[in-house]
């Protein structure tokens, strides 16, 4: 080649270098579209303003860089662009160090990684894109149409939209704030699965807590967790697993449910519950449970199903439990197939083969019902075959039958009786509460008995009343109990049968809460720190007088 050949040969070459040098030939080496300036020798160049490289289908833009050739590495500095030609992801930052060997891109310094309406930003962020992932290590930010999420770590797999946020993770939407230490998230169905203790606080002040993790839909505002406690102004429900649905208002409840109605003072508990919020009506099954709370005490109730409305719509508001029926009460206890409490009175109504039993009575009847009173049994209607057995000081039984009763307690123990209708009575006459003198047996219409501690004090009978007294050497167990008599006090039901039936885990007040904890640590800064804070605000130490 004559020599000025090769000197119009060398120009063509700067010209095109500048436009687009190019090192190697196999598709991964890192590329120059152009540049305002290129200096620096084989090995090390150095580009200075309005930098444009390619790396496969990525343009880099830059202010400056420095552009390592046989390592196939460049550093950008100022204004940093990385944008992908075919998917929609750019990155920016002020300064990043990229790899064409492992298709590694370290950006540091006002990150932002932006894909579609997914926008992340951080400090430090590795970009692998051969992966197509992206890693953050001090604390990032990702903020798409709806959520903001903050942690200290994260992982975001670009390809199948998933972000992985590792410590002090939180979740801000329009409606709730959530804290935990692991979550993954999905940016296209706007999904949200923790792991382990996971918080939620909504714009209303109601709470959502997990020991376990959660899913959480956060467009359908559905959520699932686990080992969960769900609290509003009015009620709280925990369980193993817990579905709550904020559009229609609904819980569902699987292993251990809890459902408390804040208003009532009345918890329920069962294997499986579904509570709708706004109807204020609960279904709870599998040995359910209740707990009344009064101020003195608490009231017990067992259950194989339970349904509760409690709705201020409704004029009616109950209590209804199907078999297996156990109450215990400080002062009452009882046994029935079905039950139906009244919100509005504080009624309990008891069906099919009930049984009452107050201190030392027991109450018997087709159907009663229980009227409470100033958090204290108040009064029973027991109908059709009504039977009152009561024991005296000598635990003799005394007995009274009829067909509608009506009996008053005073201090919890029966006060007073009244029987409507083919009334009989049975009762011991004693001497000084010390000796049996014998018993005095009447038939009448109507009916009422007074009593003093628990025993028969004074009798009143209607109208032409029947009656005979027998002697005490007369008396024989046949002829001192009444037709239908039965003494069913071993079937009394207890606490120890309560929780037999299901003892409940209470809910612990002081468990770990990431609302409870301070957003930064507070420390007291050393004396010398003071010192030196105040000298720059103009404060010089005084001379010693000895100096």
């Amino acid at each position: 080649m004559t020599p000025k050949l090769l000197r119009f040969s060398f120009l063509i070459f700067l010209f095109l270098g500048f436009s687009q040098l190019g090192f190697g030939q196999d598709g991964s080496t890192l590329e120059i579209n152009s540049a305002g300036l290129l200096k620096g020798e084989d090995g090390f160049e150095r580009l200075l303003g309005d930098v444009e490289m390619k790396h496969q289908n990525s343009l880099i833009y830059c202010d400056s860089a420095h552009f390592y050739r046989e390592e196939n590495r460049a550093r950008l500095f100022g204004n940093v662009r990385i944008v992908d030609v075919e998917d929609p992801v750019q990155t920016n930052s002020a300064y990043a160090e990229y790899d064409g060997n492992t298709k590694m891109a370290k950006l540091r310094n006002g990150v932002v990684f932006k894909n579609e309406n997914t926008t992340l930003r951080t400090e430090y962020l590795d970009y692998d894109r051969g992966r197509n992932i992206a890693y953050y290590y001090n604390g990032g930010e990702v903020v798409d149409s709806v959520n903001v999420l903050t942690s200290e770590k994260g992982k975001y797999e670009v390809s199948v939209e998933r972000i992985t946020f590792e410590e002090n993770v939180v979740l801000v939407n329009p409606d709730y704030t959530m804290k935990t230490n692991d979550l993954v998230y999905l940016t296209i169905p706007k999904t949200a699965e923790t792991k382990g203790l996971t918080n939620l606080i909504s714009k209303d002040g109601n709470t959502l807590d997990a020991q376990e993790g959660s899913f959480y839909d956060t467009q359908a505002k559905k959520f699932r967790f686990f080992e969960g406690i769900v609290e509003t102004e009015t009620s709280r429900i925990k369980a193993k697993e817990l579905y709550y649905s904020e559009v229609e208002a609904y819980y569902e409840g699987k292993e251990n449910v809890r459902v408390l109605n804040k208003e009532r003072e009345v918890e329920v508990f069962g294997d499986v519950g579904e509570y709708w919020e706004e109807r204020k009506y609960s279904l709870v099954h599998g040995n359910a449970l209740v707990r009344r709370y009064f101020e003195q005490d608490t009231l017990y109730m067992t259950a194989d199903s339970l349904i509760s409305q409690d709705s201020e719509a409704d004029s009616s508001r109950y209590l209804l439990a199907f078999r297996a029926i156990n109450l215990v009460k400080q002062d009452l206890s009882g046994v029935a197939d079905s039950l139906v409490y009244n919100y509005n009175d504080s009624t309990i109504e008891l069906f099919q083969d009930p049984v009452m039993w107050n201190q030392k009575s027991q109450i018997t009847a087709d159907s009663m019902v229980f009227y409470i009173a100033n958090e204290q049994l108040d009064h029973v209607f027991m109908k059709d075959n009504a039977f009152v057995i009561t024991q005296d000081t000598l635990l003799n039984f005394n007995q009274m039958k009829g067909r509608v009763m009506n009996g008053y307690f005073l201090d919890g123990q029966m006060d007073r009786l009244e029987i409507d209708g083919n009334g009989e009575s049975l009762y011991f006459a004693l001497q000084a509460d010390t000796v049996t003198q014998g018993i005095n047996k009447t038939l009448s219409a109507n009916i009422k008995l007074r009593f003093k501690e628990g025993a028969i004090n004074r009798v009143t009978y209607g109208v032409r009343p029947d009656g005979e007294f027998k002697p005490f050497q007369l008396v024989t167990e046949d002829n001192s109990r009444l037709e239908g008599f039965n003494w069913r006090f071993d079937e009394r039901p207890t606490m120890a049968a309560i929780h037999a039936w299901r003892r409940p885990e209470e809910i612990d007040p002081d468990a770990e809460n990431f609302f409870n904890l301070p957003d930064i640590d507070l420390r007291m800064p050393t004396d010398e720190e003071l010192q030196k804070s105040l000298e720059k605000r103009g404060w010089k130490p005084e001379k010693s007088s000895l100096q």
